[in-house]
């Protein structure tokens, strides 16, 4: 399915659409430019499982654990990692028994290690620097 969205704002409400239809255990795997609106859509997702606070980008810390609401959200940027392999070395099993969300920014760098069934957000810029072109598969909104 293919959305547009004029704002940060609008790409937030999209992200909480979709976390009303996450279950436990759900992968959400991003691709996107640089700027693109991943940690936007991150934050749209924390908002629509219930978690209040501030949602920043892992960049530095590789994950982010946010707590509180309908299920944990654990933000993953796999922007630093060398290769698939690495994913397991920072506890990829562990988050995923834990069974909340696992919200995965630049996905393609370990979408090897990736299961088949993550839900797939790719974000692109559109003919504005506001507009965003999302496409999701693997859930229906």
């Amino acid at each position: 399915m293919e959305f547009v969205t004029s704002s940060e704002r609008e790409t937030e409400e999209l992200g909480a659409r979709l976390a009303e239809k996450l279950k436990p255990g759900a992968v959400v795997a991003f691709t996107g430019d640089l700027g693109a609106g991943k940690t936007a859509f991150t934050r749209g997702l924390a908002r629509g499982l219930g978690i209040a606070g501030w949602i920043t980008s892992p960049t530095f810390t590789i994950v982010n654990e946010y707590e509180g609401g309908r299920l944990p959200l654990f933000h993953f940027d796999m922007y630093r990692l060398g290769s698939p392999d690495e994913l397991f070395d920072i506890g990829w099993e562990d988050y995923l028994a834990r069974r909340g969300v696992c919200a995965v920014e630049w996905s393609e760098n370990v979408s090897d290690a990736l299961e088949e069934d993550v839900i797939s957000v790719e974000i692109r810029r559109g003919e504005t620097d506001s507009r965003r072109v999302i496409t999701i598969e693997g859930v229906f909104l």
